[in-house]
């Protein structure tokens, strides 16, 4: 095989492996998770868990879906600087149709990322997925 033929089977290759990630920006608030949830009914699902509104939910495809979340800023003059700084994942288990909020977080997954006092704060959602690509009528 030549030279340039390898090299672009190489890149090729490199470009059905590819990540994408899709970003959502809105607001942030917490709940207590309860049982039975819309996604998995009477299982508990741990502490670190989400509902999601109309702009994640996906017609339920969002089940199981873990999102990294990180606070961007206040939504109130009331606590100036709610952000911890810290990231956070969680899965989500819940739908919470028509809610002002992109995501509610469980008390843990909230407290990770901003101060449990400022009530709602702003985010970044983040969703992380790996897409491979098969090429065919390679020999």
């Amino acid at each position: 095989m030549s030279v340039i033929i390898r090299y672009l089977l190489m890149v090729t290759i490199a470009l059905c492996l590819v990540s994408v990630e899709s970003t959502f920006h809105g607001t942030a608030t917490f709940y207590s998770p309860y049982i039975p949830s819309a996604c998995f009914g009477d299982t508990n699902e741990g502490s670190y868990v989400a509902g999601v509104g109309d702009e994640l939910w996906d017609n339920g495809a969002a089940c199981g879906r873990q999102y990294s979340v990180i606070c961007t800023g206040a939504t109130n003059g009331g606590v100036p600087q709610p952000c911890t700084g810290a990231a956070v994942t969680v899965t989500v288990v819940d739908y919470n149709p028509g809610a002002a909020t992109i995501i509610n977080l469980s008390p843990l997954a909230f407290l990770t990322i901003a101060k449990l006092d400022a009530g709602s704060v702003y985010v970044n959602v983040i969703r992380s997925v790996d897409l491979k690509l098969t090429m065919h009528g390679l020999s």
